[in-house]
This record gives C-alpha cells, sequence and structure tokens, in this order.
C-alpha cells in the first residue's frame, strides 16, 4: 500500500466515504424521473439506473461487506470468550461478571426509555397528525421468558453456530472454557491453541477494517438513493425527536454513569468509539459491528479479554437502549395520533414491559419491532400504529445501532474496572491501538 494511502487515518477515510455515499446516492435520486428511474437502452436490452446502481452494484457489494463482518462473529464471539473464560482463577468471577453487565444493561435501557417518554410528553410528536395509511403491519409473535431461558442452552452447539444464535454460543463456550480450566495440562495445551486461532482472528478483522470506507460508501450510496425525502419531512417531528434522544442518551447517559460508577473520562470513551460507530451506523447491527467493537475495546480501551469477551457479546445480544428509546418516543407519538390517552400506570408499563423485553426477545429477527408489538399491546394501542413510523425508522435504526455499542463498551468498562481488568494507561493513551488500523498489503508480513 503506497504511502499516500496511510495519509488519512481509517476514522477519516470511513468518514470519506460515508459522506461519498451520502453525495453519490442523493444524486442518483436526482437522475431519477418522475416514475423514480432513469432509462435507458444498450443494444436493444432497457437498463435503469436503479437497477444498475442501487440494486446491482451498491446492493451486492453492500451485502457482501456485511457479510465479511457477519462471517467473523460466530467464531470471534466463541474463540474470544472460550479463551477469557479459561484464565479464570476464580469461578465466582464469572457470576460477577454476569450479574454487574445483566446488571447495567437493564439500568441503561430503563434509562433510556423514561427518557425517551419524558421527552415524547414534553415535545408531543404526534399532536395535530392524522396520518391516514393503508399500510399494514403483522406483529411476529413473541417467546414467552420461560422459551428464552430454556433455549439458552444449546441441544446442539454447531447447529447453534451454524444458524448464529448468540446466546447459546456464549453458553456452550462459557461452559467448555471452565472445561478447559478444570482440566490442568490438557486443558493448557488446549488453551494455547486456542490463544493462537485469536490472535489470527484479530488479523482478520484488522484486514476487513481495512475495507470499511468502501464497504461504508455503498450501503449509504444505496440507503439514499432510496429513501425519499417526502418520507423523512413528513414524520420530521418524531424522527428528530427520537434522534435527538438517541445522541442524549449516548453522550449525557453514559457519560455521566461512567464517570460515577470508575472515574473514567467520558470524553476519552466516546473520542475511541468513533470507528465502531461508524462501522455500527453503517451497518445497522451490533452483531455484524461485533468484531470491531471488541477490536476497540481490547486494543483501544484497554479492557482485559477476560471481560470483554463475555460483557460485549452479552450487550450485542441484550443491549437495547437505542431500542428503547424508539419504542418509548414511539408509544407516545402512536398514543397521540390515534387520540388514545394513556395513564401514568400505562407509562410505567410501557417502561417495564420494554426493559425485560430487551432481555426476553434477543436473538428474534426484527427485535425491535416486535419489542414495540409487544409494548403496544400492553397498553391497548392498535399495533398497525407501527406502520406510521416504518419509512423513517431504517435511518433511527443506524442511529440507535451505534447508541448500543457505544453502551456496550461504557458498561465493560466499568465491569472491567471494578475487576481489575481495565489497563488505564492504554484507556488513556489516545494514540493507543492506532497502528493496529492499517494493514500495509503491499509489503504485508505474514510472521508479524
Amino acid at each position: 500500500m503506497s504511502q499516500s494511502a496511510h495519509k488519512y487515518s481509517l476514522t477519516a477515510r470511513i468518514f470519506f466515504g460515508m459522506a461519498a455515499g451520502f453525495i453519490v446516492g442523493l444524486l442518483l435520486q436526482f437522475l431519477f424521473d418522475d416514475s423514480g428511474d432513469f432509462q435507458f437502452s444498450i443494444f436493444g436490452f432497457e437498463f435503469s439506473t436503479y437497477d444498475i446502481f442501487v440494486e446491482g452494484i451498491f446492493s451486492t457489494l453492500g451485502q457482501i461487506f456485511i457479510a465479511s463482518l457477519k462471517m467473523l462473529v460466530v467464531p470471534l464471539v466463541f474463540v474470544s470468550l472460550v479463551c477469557g473464560t479459561s484464565t479464570l482463577s476464580d469461578p465466582s468471577k464469572l457470576g460477577r461478571l454476569g450479574l454487574k453487565s445483566v446488571g447495567l444493561y437493564i439500568v441503561t435501557t430503563a434509562i433510556a426509555i423514561t427518557l425517551a417518554m419524558s421527552m415524547a410528553l414534553l415535545v408531543s410528536p404526534g399532536e395535530g397528525i392524522n396520518l391516514a395509511t393503508e399500510t399494514t403491519y403483522q406483529a411476529k409473535e413473541a417467546p414467552s421468558l420461560s422459551d428464552v431461558i430454556v433455549n439458552m442452552v444449546p441441544s446442539n452447539p454447531v447447529n447453534s453456530m451454524a444458524q448464529g444464535n448468540m446466546l447459546q454460543i456464549i453458553v456452550f463456550a462459557v461452559l467448555f472454557g471452565i472445561a478447559m480450566a478444570m482440566t490442568g495440562e490438557a486443558g493448557k495445551r488446549v488453551s494455547a491453541f486456542f490463544e493462537d486461532i485469536n490472535t489470527v482472528i484479530m488479523r482478520l478483522v484488522t484486514i476487513i477494517m481495512n475495507l470499511a470506507p468502501y464497504g461504508v460508501f455503498v450501503l449509504m450510496a444505496k440507503l439514499f438513493a432510496s429513501i425519499g425525502a417526502d418520507t423523512i419531512l413528513s414524520l420530521a417531528k418524531y424522527f428528530f425527536l427520537v434522534f435527538g434522544v438517541l445522541i442524549l442518551h449516548g453522550l449525557l447517559t453514559y457519560s455521566v454513569l461512567l464517570k460515577a460508577l470508575s472515574g473514567l473520562s467520558p470524553l476519552m470513551l466516546l473520542r475511541k468509539m468513533r470507528d465502531a460507530a461508524i462501522f455500527a451506523f453503517s451497518t445497522s447491527s451490533s452483531s455484524a459491528t461485533l468484531p470491531v467493537t471488541m477490536e476497540t475495546a481490547r486494543n483501544k480501551l484497554g479492557i482485559g479479554n477476560s471481560v470483554s469477551s463475555f460483557t460485549l457479546p452479552l450487550g450485542a445480544t441484550i443491549n437495547m437502549d437505542g431500542t428503547a428509546i424508539m419504542q418509548g418516543v414511539a408509544t407516545v407519538f402512536i398514543a397521540q395520533v390515534y387520540g388514545v390517552d394513556l395513564s401514568l400506570s400505562d407509562y410505567m408499563m410501557v417502561v417495564l414491559t420494554a426493559t425485560l423485553a430487551s432481555i426476553g426477545t434477543a436473538g428474534v429477527p426484527g427485535v425491535g419491532l416486535i419489542m414495540l408489538a409487544m409494548v403496544l399491546q400492553q397498553v391497548n394501542l392498535p399495533v398497525e400504529g407501527i406502520a406510521l413510523i416504518i419509512g423513517v425508522d431504517r435511518l433511527l435504526d443506524m442511529t440507535r445501532t451505534a447508541v448500543n455499542i457505544t453502551g456496550d463498551c461504557m458498561v465493560s468498562c466499568v465491569v472491567a474496572k471494578s475487576e481489575g481488568a481495565l489497563d488505564e494507561t492504554v484507556y488513556n493513551d489516545p494514540n493507543a491501538g492506532q497502528k493496529e488500523e492499517d494493514v500495509d498489503f503491499e509489503h504485508f508480513d505474514r510472521n508479524s
């Protein structure tokens, strides 16, 4: 790779890719005719701008980029968690990690939805709006809490990995790591093997990260070429309220909790989360961003593997602060649109249901909308109201994913500090982990 390629940091290159995708997407929309497309013919074959660029090039490359990230998730989580668990000399530490992590995730989720509903009641985004829609939303049935608990234990670990069932993978990896720690010399030999695999996987993460600017470009170009400005404008008050609360929660709530519980600098956390946050924003998936989040936690924040390998996969599965914020605002919005007055007990029920559902519906596809359907049903609001907000949910989903992974790392920092597994020298070094950002493919040393 030429020296000019290293002129800008990875963060800057990702930002340039995101900005370029935004501009290209808007330009493609400008080229579309009134029917939504720009038609042309080559050698008698009809082509369209939308088919070639949006559904063709951008969609294909974007799916490849997302797939390359998801490719790393299962091996990274399993191997990292096995390595981390096998080094625990005190088995009770695992119980403490679980209680602290789950407890903090639940607290941040409760704060998120309370803040969201308070702001929604103050701003009243649905008042004066009478949105008629022919779209209907068919809510999927969410599993019961008992089903979720039973399904945490895998009957076939290989099948769990094939399906990407994160809770089952976490349970199996923890048990496997504990067994390794109790097996003596044989366990040490297996542990050394897993440590080598973990090193190779983290190198693969670094390589994939160098493709991020291009992946972010095609994802953003496809999004803004297909979403209409009229859709956003029709729900502008709702959209900007959710967006504002997400930013407020991500910057203020996490900063206050981090400072109060650990004494660490919130500004340093937010600064070092830039790359992971941009990844999360462009992919809209905490799971797909997990390799980058774990790399950030270890190399930039100084969180020990014994903590990060447990708290981050768990957070990517159950921590849904961003989704809780969307639910809080959406519930008030839909109630106001349909002219339904909710009582104080109804609002308390929304807080309780959404907080518990953040764990109860973990791992279910379309979890955000399923959780919202559950909340609406609890307070007797029409589930069809979800159709009102689906049009702008994609952009908000990107933002709330960035908030979620920031919350994951905040909780990991607090837990790591309490367990003595945080390297504060690394955390306070603004340049920590920067050397890991770039891979010089031209002079790549496989032994490095």
